[in-house]
């Protein structure tokens, strides 16, 4: 089992590939493990010539817990609302730091970087404050900050802040009914997500660690004005079924970004489902191919 360590943060990171190929490294998006980046995903990267890094974002998976610090949405929440200034374990900023930690970990200098959701938030940190450790950015199905775009449908709104599940079949079945509401349709699997979901509650169920997470999300606020000193050559995808994160939040961030692509995905909603993983290939190979690897 291999750690990057930021600070007291101990991360858990995986590889795929070769690492004489150009690195990837893969960023997971609110609450997810690593391996919701699924290894038959990840072989493919590899396949397609990069060195595939996949790690548990803190407060997931493997990674360190916060768990000294209960999470209190509410607060943050109405002390926002106030102009008040947050107290939060960590923000963006921190989770950007451990990406690069894992980079260190593995003596890597410079990494193609992509990021889901929270991830693609965290990927866009990256840019903005290691540019120099990137060699490209791709951010899916994700949003600025900004609180008029990328805003959730009333259902994926009391879906996402619904109380989390406390045993095994709880979450399972939140996770499918979940799937139901911002999934693609056409893909809709419901033994393959309820598969899923019973593999990562297995693996480590911390629903404190999610809030966490979206506490660092509150409190790091729009970075749209940051963005547009970006000038990591950027990739941005998005689904156009995306129900929990609209379409919007992906065209703010490419507009916000120089020299930005934007692509809009038919039919995918906020989740990567088997039919799009050489789509997504395709897309991120012809974006990384346009720089010195």
């Amino acid at each position: 089992m291999a750690f990057a360590v930021n600070g007291s943060v101990r991360i858990y990171y995986e590889t795929f590939g070769s690492p004489a190929y150009p690195p990837l490294l893969l960023v997971n998006g609110l609450g997810s493990q690593c391996i919701n980046y699924r290894v038959e995903w990840c072989e493919r990267f590899a396949a397609a010539g990069y060195f595939v890094i996949r790690y548990d974002n803190r407060d997931v998976g493997l990674s360190t817990k916060f768990a000294d610090n209960p999470p209190d949405m509410v607060r943050i929440a109405r002390q926002l609302a106030h102009g008040d200034s947050v107290e939060v374990p960590y923000r963006l900023s921190e989770m950007a730091a451990d990406g690069l930690a894992v980079l260190d970990d593995l003596t890597i200098s410079t990494a193609h970087v992509l990021g889901v959701s929270m991830g693609g938030m965290i990927v866009q940190t990256m840019a903005i404050e290691f540019p120099d450790r990137l060699r490209t950015m791709t951010s899916v199905m994700s949003t600025t900050g900004d609180p008029d775009v990328g805003q959730p449908t009333p259902e994926a709104r009391r879906a996402i802040m619904a109380p989390p599940a406390r045993d095994r079949n709880g979450y399972v079945d939140g996770q499918v009914a979940r799937a139901r509401i911002w999934g693609r349709p056409a893909c809709f699997d419901e033994d393959r997500i309820a598969a899923y979901a019973a593999e990562a509650f297995d693996r480590c169920f911390a629903p404190d660690g999610t809030t966490r997470q979206m506490m660092a999300i509150m409190a790091s606020g729009s970075r749209t004005a940051a963005l547009g000193r970006v000038r990591v050559p950027t990739l941005v995808l998005h689904g156009d079924a995306d129900t929990l994160v609209d379409p919007s939040g992906g065209r703010r961030t490419a507009e916000a970004i120089h020299g930005a692509r934007f692509v809009l995905l038919k039919g995918m909603g906020h989740d990567y489902p088997p039919p799009y993983w050489d789509q997504v290939i395709d897309e991120v190979r012809a974006h990384t191919d346009q720089v010195v690897s």
